[in-house]
C-alpha cells in the first residue's frame, strides 16, 4: 500500500494520466459526434491506425508537425466520408460497416508503410511535440510537473472537449446534431437535411479520431509501428457509454482509464511486479474499466435514433 501511495502522489503519475489519455480524448469526442448524430462508428481502431501513420509519414516526408497533424485529420476524414456515404444515404449496416473502415483503413497503413519504406527493418524516427514550457506556471513545484509539463496535442484535446460542448449544447448546429439522433422526424419538419447532418458528424468525428492516432506518432512517440493502437479504438466506444454521451463524463473516464494504465506501468516496476506475471497488471485497466462502465452505463440514456436508419418522407 506504501508504494502504491508513492505512486498516486508522484507528480509523473499524474503528468502519465494526462499523456495517456490524450489520445482517447481526441478519439473519445469523434465517437461521441458520431453517435449523438445516430450513427455508430465501428471504423475507429482503424482509423486511428490510419491517421497515427498518415501524420507521421507526412512529417518524415519533410512537412512540419501541425501540417502533420492536418494530413491525419484529412485522412480520417476520407475514411468518414466513405462510411457516411454507406450507412446513411444507403442505409447499410453500421456495424459490418465500421467494422469493414477497420479492416479497410489498417491494412491501408500497413501497406502504404511497406510500399514506402520496403527495406527498413525498424520504424525511422522523427522530432515529436515536445513539452511545453509555460511561465510561471511550470515552474511550479509539483504541480508545473504534473499539469504543466504537456505538449501542444495534449492542450488541444482538452480545447476539444471544451469546443465539443459547446458546439452541440450552445448552438443550433449542436441542436440540429443531438436532434438528428433522437428525433430525426423533427429535423426534417424543420427543413433540416438529416442526412447531411448525420455525414458532416461522421466526417468531422473521423477526423478527430485520426488526430487521436497521430497523436502516438507525434507526440506520445516518435515512430510508427505496428499494433501501437492496441484496442484504444474500442476503449473509446466504451467511453462513449460511460459518460452518457456527454462530453464532460467521457473526459472523466478517459482520465479514469489512463490512471489505470499509468498505475499498472507503475506497479509492474515495484517488488510486487517480480511476484505476479506483468499480464496480471495489463489486465488492470481493463477489468477496472468494465466494472466502472457496467456501474455507470445503467443509469445511460442512449439516443433514441442511434443505429437507425432514416429516409426522407419516413414518419
Amino acid at each position: 500500500m506504501t508504494e502504491i501511495l508513492d505512486i498516486l502522489l508522484s507528480a509523473s503519475f499524474w503528468a502519465a494520466i494526462l499523456r495517456i489519455a490524450s489520445p482517447l480524448i481526441f478519439a473519445t469526442m469523434g465517437e461521441l459526434i458520431c453517435e449523438r448524430a445516430g450513427v455508430l462508428n465501428l471504423g475507429i481502431e482503424g482509423i486511428m491506425v490510419f491517421g497515427a501513420f498518415a501524420g507521421w509519414m507526412a512529417v518524415y516526408a519533410g512537412l512540419g508537425l501541425w501540417p502533420g497533424v492536418l494530413v491525419a485529420l484529412l485522412a480520417g476524414m476520407a475514411f468518414g466520408a466513405v462510411h457516411a456515404v454507406l450507412t446513411v444515404p444507403f442505409g447499410l449496416s453500421q456495424h459490418v460497416v465500421g467494422l469493414g473502415i477497420t479492416l479497410l483503413a489498417t491494412s491501408s497503413a500497413y501497406y502504404a508503410y511497406r510500399l514506402a519504406l520496403p527495406e527498413v527493418t525498424s520504424p525511422p524516427r522523427i522530432a515529436p511535440f515536445q513539452p511545453l514550457h509555460i511561465p510561471v506556471l511550470s515552474d511550479i513545484p509539483w504541480l508545473g510537473q504534473a499539469l504543466f509539463s504537456q505538449t501542444a496535442l495534449t492542450w488541444a484535446a482538452l480545447a476539444c472537449v471544451l469546443l465539443t460542448a459547446l458546439v452541440l449544447y450552445r448552438t443550433p448546429l449542436g441542436l440540429a446534431l443531438r436532434a438528428a439522433g433522437e428525433n430525426p422526424q423533427a429535423v426534417e419538419a424543420q427543413g433540416l437535411s438529416v442526412a447531411a447532418i448525420r455525414m458532416g458528424a461522421v466526417i468531422v468525428g473521423s477526423g478527430l479520431m485520426a488526430v487521436g492516432g497521430a497523436f502516438l506518432t507525434m507526440s506520445a512517440f516518435s515512430s510508427f509501428f505496428f499494433e501501437m493502437v492496441n484496442g484504444r479504438g474500442w476503449i473509446c466506444i466504451a467511453l462513449v457509454v460511460f459518460g452518457a454521451w456527454k462530453p464532460g463524463k467521457a473526459l472523466l473516464g478517459a482520465l479514469l482509464f489512463a490512471a489505470f494504465d499509468a498505475l499498472q506501468v507503475r506497479l509492474q516496476q515495484t517488488p510486487l511486479g517480480a511476484q505476479i506475471p506483468y499480464q496480471v497488471f495489463l489486465m488492470i485497466p481493463y477489468i477496472l474499466s468494465i466494472l466502472a462502465l457496467v456501474l455507470m452505463s445503467r443509469r445511460a440514456e442512449v439516443p433514441a435514433a442511434l443505429m437507425t436508419p432514416f429516409n426522407r418522407g419516413d414518419r
